[in-house]
Formats: C-alpha cells, structure tokens, sequence
C-alpha cells in the first residue's frame, strides 16, 4: 500500500506555497519560478 502510495510523488519537483512568494524547485535546475503569493477574492454583492 506505501509503495504505491509513494510513487504518486517525485523526488525532482518540490512546490513551497509560502505566505509571502512561491517558489518551485527542480531538480538540476535550481529555483524556476519564485513570485509573490496572491489570493484573490471575489464577493457579489445583491443589488
């Protein structure tokens, strides 16, 4: 069951959803992507 399990994830490819940036790192290649963390909401209001 953990062998299968574990082998969903990759050793390569590692995702850190900070509170200020995200930043995704693969392997061999260092840092690829490092930008601000946004969260958009939007709200409908009744007219």
């Amino acid at each position: 069951m953990f062998k299968k399990l574990r082998g969903m994830f990759s050793n390569d490819l590692s995702i850190d959803l900070g509170t200020a940036n995200t930043l995704i790192y693969v392997k061999d290649q260092g840092i690829v992507l490092n930008e601000p963390s946004v969260v958009a909401i939007r709200q409908e209001r009744a007219a």
